[in-house]
């Protein structure tokens, strides 16, 4: 517990996190790697390059900060990151190296502002919270370990099928190097990647969704070459995956996680919307729901740029034409000569109020600016929030306008 005088400090500080938080953590991720390179190997550096990183560390030490005196409030997110931490490998030594370099940052950035109560006050509230990250994440990794087929850290898998769905999309049929048995998922959660590419100097990992539904021995990534040029470069990871790994190649595989899961214990109407490869948690729902749920009504939308681009048009139109209960809709942005589809343009709240019922739980998954207009629609057609779900391909961030 955290004394008064502590709580009024660091509450005292919110103002200044919220002009200067992102640069603090930019100048903190800064000194991270200088001093210790070798967290490089489970850190995501697109994500370090693009900012995105830096903006959700920020946002979490705000909230801690706003909620310092009912630290309870963000139990969610806390246990979202410590999802994703357990994903990555991170481990209860980590935490002072963290918690050192962030009190640094907050020195560098603030200067003279950044008094010896304002440190000591942060370095207590920093101790309470890693406390609570490394709690929840020890059961995680007990819990991953533990369950039947599970393990702890990465295992070698064998790449046994490479299917391309689309021009930029290929699926990758993961099954176990020793043959044993492989933990089940919750439809929506991902596995972790990781690789080392020749001539890169850390190994990279990546998060990818889970494509199919459960029950399998195997598992099923669906994975977008992540786009080149200027603005946007070549991704590391899907470039290698795409390039590189073939049938009978090995990859290093950590056991499923994440927090963005299909409520099964609900029967009421479900709403699937995708964008890209934001599709694949969405198949990984869809697939469970015909299987495990085949009374429940289901529509499914997703949106790509035309035909060439949707990934798994066959097997979704398979799902369509074989199950009554499902009502599956596809919008175009720039269709072209032979496409079939339902809508062209933007999916719409005008279109979306046609297709989809409102007395839904509504799931969606896709490009931020994708997600940002979903969310939108969702908010001005008065859905209540505890029926919207979503998710993040990396860092948390914001869908509010």
């Amino acid at each position: 517990m955290l004394d008064q005088q502590t709580i009024d400090i660091i509450k005292s500080t919110v103002p200044v996190l919220q002009v200067h938080g992102t640069t603090i953590t930019t100048v903190f991720y800064g000194m991270l790697f200088e001093n210790h390179p070798e967290l490089l190997n489970i850190f995501n550096h697109a994500n370090q390059r693009q900012g995105k990183q830096q903006t959700a560390l920020a946002n979490a030490v705000l909230a801690a900060a706003v909620n310092i005196d009912q630290l309870g409030n963000i139990l969610p997110v806390v246990k979202q990151i410590a999802e994703k931490h357990r994903a990555l490998g991170v481990l209860p030594e980590h935490y002072p190296i963290v918690g050192e370099t962030l009190l640094a940052a907050i020195g560098q950035v603030l200067g003279d502002a950044a008094t010896p109560e304002i440190i000591g006050a942060w370095a207590k509230a920093y101790g309470v919270i890693a406390d609570a990250f490394i709690g929840v994440e020890e059961e995680k990794y007990r819990e991953a370990a533990e369950a039947p087929g599970g393990w702890s850290g990465f295992r070698n898998f064998v790449v046994t099928k490479k299917v391309k769905e689309s021009e930029l999309i290929t699926s990758f049929y993961l099954s176990p190097e020793d043959g044993g048995e492989i933990a089940s998922y919750l439809p929506g959660q991902y596995i972790t990647v990781r690789v080392q590419p020749a001539g890169e100097e850390y190994t990279h990992v990546r998060h990818y969704s889970l494509s199919s539904a459960p029950g399998n021995p195997y598992y099923r990534i669906t994975v977008k070459r992540e786009g080149e040029g200027i603005d946007k470069p070549a991704g590391v990871v899907s470039t290698y995956l795409h390039d590189v790994i073939q049938v009978g190649s090995k990859l290093e595989v950590g056991s499923p996680a994440g927090d963005f899961v299909l409520d099964q214990s609900s029967d009421i109407p479900v709403v699937l919307i995708s964008g890209g490869v934001g599709l694949t948690p969405m198949v990984s729902m869809l697939e469970t729901i015909i299987t495990a749920q085949p009374e429940r009504k289901v529509t499914y939308i997703h949106a790509a740029i035309n035909g060439s681009l949707h990934a798994m048009k066959d097997r979704l139109a398979e799902l369509d034409q074989s199950h009554p209960a499902l009502r599956s809709y596809v919008c175009y942005e720039s269709p072209v000569k032979g496409d079939t589809f339902n809508k062209s343009g933007y999916i719409d709240l005008s279109w979306l109020q046609e297709v989809a019922d409102v007395n839904s739980e509504f799931y969606f998954c896709g490009p931020t600016p994708f997600m940002k207009a979903i969310y939108k629609a969702l908010k001005e057609w008065k859905v209540p929030d505890e029926r919207i779900h979503f998710e993040f391909f990396g860092p948390a961030g914001s869908l509010e306008a």
